[in-house]
């Protein structure tokens, strides 16, 4: 759906300008991200789910964050994020040996989203 300016800013002021799902202030390039995913058809065109693309279905997101998602449902990229520390550990040379050096420490926590945390 395409947005006026009115309603991407009063999008970007949903979360007092910051990424719903991770928290950081959001920069100039931000996207308008739908909580639950269209599931876009990139070969043929359309969505899996059309009746989504509508305001009460978008959210604020970091490019990070929105990029990560993709068309994952909140608990899908709530998984994803939660495997990180595990494939970091199996994929990357850098995180091991920051580790091993005390540069980083693990924490096995709950992914709790921003918009969680501020209701």
């Amino acid at each position: 759906m395409k947005l006026t300016k009115q309603q991407r800013e009063a999008l970007r002021l949903k979360y007092s300008g910051r990424c719903a799902y991770c928290g950081c202030e959001l920069g100039q390039r931000w996207a308008a991200d739908h909580i639950a995913p269209l599931v876009r058809d990139w070969v043929n065109g359309g969505c899996q789910y059309p009746e989504r693309d509508c305001f009460e279905n978008l959210t604020p997101a970091c490019m990070s964050c929105n990029t990560i998602k993709g068309s994952l449902s909140l608990e899908g990229f709530r998984k994803v994020i939660g495997g990180f520390i595990r494939s970091l550990n199996r994929d990357s040379t850098q995180y091991k040996f920051a580790k091993r050096y005390g540069l980083i420490q693990e924490n096995q926590v709950e992914v709790r989203f921003y918009f969680e945390e501020v209701g």
